[in-house]
């Protein structure tokens, strides 16, 4: 604060030299009667100085140069090995996935639709399964482990049920599934 409220004042003298017990104390602190550095470093944990002398600002910065990588983001593999290794584990859902949307969408063989939703939701269970398993899992990590962990799951278990109950003939029968239905649409 001290060169600023020079240039601020236009005074071309700079600010004098801290007092003996003012050495840790910005020259605002020391106009206010601010407590003394010792009893600020009994009080709080000393505050971290920016490259400038000046005492690093709490607010967060104007533009954000970086974010943080989830738990688990690191590579798969090590760095030396070419991308498609490092990335193995979301490569493997994705190709599952990629599977079951080509039986679906062939239409080959005539439980195609429910083959094929199956492997979706069984490349979602995979992929909670690698979360669980694996550290390091490269892009599959997209928030926390455990937020990923019960995202993929969920959505893995409920595409895999609806797989299974789709009609017509389903090959899980849930009673109460038909009930339901019975009564909405009455």
């Amino acid at each position: 604060m001290g060169a600023e409220s020079n240039e601020v004042s236009g005074a071309d003298t700079p600010a004098p030299p801290p007092a003996a017990g003012e050495a840790g104390r910005s020259p605002a602190a020391v106009g206010r009667g601010a407590p003394s550095a010792e009893a600020a470093d009994a009080a709080a944990p000393a505050e971290a100085e920016a490259p400038g002398g000046h005492p690093a600002s709490r607010r967060p910065p104007a533009v954000t140069r970086d974010t943080a990588r989830p738990e688990g983001g690191g590579r798969a593999a090590p760095g030396d090995a070419p991308a498609p290794v490092r990335q193995w584990p979301l490569l493997t859902v994705l190709g599952m996935t990629g599977a079951g949307l080509l039986v679906v969408g062939t239409d080959a063989f005539a439980d195609a639709f429910r083959i094929g939703t199956l492997l979706i939701g069984v490349a979602l269970l995979t992929g909670a399964v690698l979360r669980r398993v694996l550290g390091p899992v490269g892009m599959l990590a997209v928030r926390s482990r455990f937020t990923d962990m019960i995202t993929y799951g969920v959505l893995g278990a409920a595409i895999v049920l609806l797989a299974l109950v789709a009609q017509p003939d389903p090959w899980l029968d849930i009673p109460i599934l038909e009930d339901a239905v019975q009564f909405t649409v009455r």
